[in-house]
């Protein structure tokens, strides 16, 4: 029996997709090559987005854990175990405080820059408080989640909440921390709330900056504008006139959602340098004098 042979009378069967290639300009297929292969990026490039968000978020600078952070005779230096960590606070204690300064600090650095002003929480009479994160300074650990970052604010408040009751309560929130205290806050309902540089949601923050990345990447989503409405009490927004990376807009869209919140812009400041202007720590104070 002759085995069968191609010949001119033979046929091969050509699938659709292949007479398509086939048939396609050199033009076309580098194409949709470099388009799959910008696809594949971008993939990839959103997949490390979600997986080292804390990397992009939060700049904190350790500290050895022997350094003593307390240098003045009233201020004291503890530690407050949270599940998996501890977290380094300082305390500005007064013999007879009107209340209590509870402050969160923004995502860079550590207590050692942030711990400052003391003189001026001193001549209003309140204590001041304030901790770092989860790997910032002293503290161990490593931040994983927006939930784990309000439940170690929530834990640390806890710990300083009974020595103030009856006194009067400020929760001051300053960048990244300001999400942070708003959220505290409607479980609070301090006698005051304040937010310097604050953010409507990170949300927002990163559609402004980075417009290419969806929404639903951001693991920390710090909604702002969803917790300012539910804060019954008074509110006082600090924003320097020159802010670069939150747009003083996101205190003007804040101000819609809370009435009550009275807006102080601070003229020349951008954004790290909003504590260098005697116009923000000449409001500061008023604020501390007037609640």
């Amino acid at each position: 029996m002759t085995p069968a042979r191609d010949g001119p009378h033979s046929s091969v069967a050509i699938s659709g997709r292949d007479r398509t290639r086939a048939c396609a300009p050199r033009w076309v297929r580098a194409v949709v090559a470099a388009l799959s292969i910008a696809a594949a990026l971008y993939a990839a490039l959103i997949g490390a987005l979600w997986a080292g968000q804390e990397r992009l978020l939060f700049h904190p600078v350790p500290l050895d854990p022997s350094r003593a952070l307390a240098d003045q005779p009233d201020v004291h230096e503890r530690m407050i175990d949270v599940p998996g960590a501890r977290l380094s606070v300082l305390e500005l204690r007064l013999p007879n405080p009107k209340g209590v300064v509870f402050f969160l600090h923004g995502n860079v650095d550590n207590l050692q820059t942030w711990f400052v002003n003391t003189a001026l929480y001193r001549q209003a009479n309140y204590d001041l408080v304030m901790f770092d994160y989860r790997g910032f300074g002293k503290s161990t650990g490593h931040i994983q989640s927006e939930a784990q970052l309000h439940a170690d604010v929530q834990a640390v408040w806890a710990q300083i909440e009974p020595r103030y009751r009856g006194r009067h309560v400020i929760i001051f929130g300053r960048s990244l921390g300001t999400g942070l205290a708003a959220e505290l806050a409607t479980q609070v309902q301090p006698d005051l709330l304040m937010l310097a540089s604050p953010y409507v949601s990170m949300v927002a923050l990163a559609g402004q900056h980075y417009p290419w990345v969806p929404s639903a990447v951001l693991r920390y989503p710090l909604r702002t504008d969803e917790q300012l409405g539910r804060v019954h009490t008074p509110i006082v927004l600090l924003h320097g006139e020159r802010d670069q990376l939150i747009p003083i807009s996101h205190s003007r869209t804040l101000q819609t959602i809370a009435p009550q919140a009275r807006l102080i812009v601070v003229p020349g400041a951008g954004h790290g340098d909003l504590q260098d202007h005697d116009s923000y720590l000449g409001a500061v104070r008023r604020c501390l004098k007037d609640y």
